[in-house]
């Protein structure tokens, strides 16, 4: 599994100097990034990678709401294969129509990423495994509505958050996931109490293990007390300690 890290997490240092805090990512020792709403900054953020030897495999951005066509032009620009939508209301996961209605936008952008020689996908919180529908978390009825081409990025803290084993959710999506998102903490929705991975309640070795068919392991933090540099570092070194063959 190779290693990047969700922009997300520095979006502070980012709006405050978008240049300095690429290098600093670099020079942490990560080569990828997941970017965030990357449509704005696409030509600053382009420059950035390029400059520091970064790349960015997948990116964020809101596929089911925005204006498709500027952002897989911009993703496009940016090298990122793959666009991955990172939220849909909790409100929309409570019954099978609307979780049908989410699931056939997100194949309708598939099909439109196609012609861009792009890839999408869906990102979860903790309401989609909350929420169950005919017996199982609502993230699953989901990912049997979709077509082949969609992927999912299983955020595993909030799914633990969201009261599932992600071992075991791992399992069930098997091949359908393709990136995950990496935290740590008290598995609580308290985001300040967010750790660095290795250091907290998941069982972040044990996901990474059975994270079969994972082509990224995303850091992030959606926030966090310390020094967020620190935090990032610290996930990163866990993360590469834990196996041989790993790439950040």
């Amino acid at each position: 599994m190779d290693y990047s890290l969700q922009l997300y997490t520095l979006r502070r240092p980012l709006e405050q100097d978008l240049a300095g805090t690429i290098r600093r990512v670099a020079e942490i020792g990560f080569t990828r990034v997941e970017p965030y709403n990357f449509v704005a900054t696409a030509k600053e953020l382009g420059a950035a990678l390029k400059e520091n030897g970064l790349t960015a495999p997948s990116g964020h951005a809101p596929l089911l709401t925005g204006n498709q066509d500027e952002i897989f032009a911009a993703a496009g620009e940016l090298g990122i294969g793959t666009v991955i939508d990172p939220h849909v209301p909790a409100e929309d996961w409570q019954d099978a129509a609307d979780i049908q209605a989410t699931a056939a936008k997100l194949n309708a952008a598939a099909r439109k990423a196609a012609a861009y020689g792009l890839r999408v996908g869906y990102h979860n919180h903790a309401w989609e495994l909350e929420s169950t529908i005919d017996g199982r978390p609502a993230l699953e009825y989901f990912a049997e509505l979709l077509d082949p081409e969609p992927v999912l990025e299983v955020d595993t803290y909030w799914a633990a958050v969201g009261g599932r084993d992600p071992v075991e959710l791992l399992a069930r999506l098997g091949e359908r996931v393709k990136y995950l998102h990496l935290k740590d903490g008290p598995l609580t929705a308290e985001t300040k109490a967010q750790l660095p991975a290795g250091q907290g309640k998941l069982p972040v070795l044990e996901v990474i293990a059975a994270a079969k068919s994972v082509e990224v392991g995303v850091v992030e933090f959606d926030d966090y007390a310390g020094d967020i540099f620190d935090g990032i570092t610290e996930s990163l070194s866990f993360l590469l300690a834990s196996g041989e063959g790993i790439k950040a």
